[in-house]
């Protein structure tokens, strides 16, 4: 595995940490029934299909890091995951364990994807940790987002952050500083 030590990963970890705390707390208010409650118009979606779907995600990272191959199509979809939030809780928790030992990784380690296309055809395609931290941050957010959605259907009210990027969050808070300056 080829290390690039100009790469601080420091600040993609507790981006994901944050996301991961966020959806965390959500789901420690949350009752098993509205976890696992078929919702949308198929009814193929469910709060705890997203957050499964989620903690796949960052298994496979995980499970990349020591071998160097990353593959999101192989994911475990536990389906115990779906229905126990308290089980999806306490994943949760160990994975923000698991990336907390990633900033003692010396630089961006290298990784290859591999990254399925039609016709059973694969393309490896050359990634780094960071840039794979970076995408969860993105891709967790996103699904959160549509827990967002989900969990308003049902009734139910989320922090504001929730569901909302980093980068998002920086950009308010700058523009609000913007506006304290303008009317100083």
């Amino acid at each position: 595995m080829t290390h690039h030590p100009a790469v601080d990963l420091g600040g993609l970890v507790e981006e994901n940490r944050q996301v991961l705390d966020q959806l965390n707390d959500f789901l420690g208010g949350l009752a098993p029934e509205a976890y696992a409650s078929p919702l949308g118009g198929s009814t193929a979606q469910s709060l705890g299909k997203h957050v499964r779907h989620i903690i796949d995600h960052y298994d496979a990272l995980l499970a990349a890091v020591p071998g160097g191959r990353l593959d999101y199509e192989h994911r475990r979809r536990e389906a115990r995951l779906e229905c126990c939030p308290g089980e999806a809780r306490r994943r949760l928790r160990g994975i923000a364990t698991a990336l907390e030992a990633l900033v003692n990784i010396p630089g961006d380690a290298a990784l290859i994807l591999d990254y399925p296309l039609d016709g059973g055809r694969r393309r490896c395609l050359a990634t780094g940790l960071g840039r794979e931290l970076a995408f969860l941050t993105s891709h967790t957010v996103h699904h959160m987002a549509l827990l967002g959605l989900l969990a308003e259907g049902l009734g139910l009210t989320l922090p504001e952050p929730f569901g909302i990027h980093p980068s998002t969050r920086r950009h308010r808070e700058e523009q609000a500083r913007c506006q304290q300056r303008r009317r100083a």
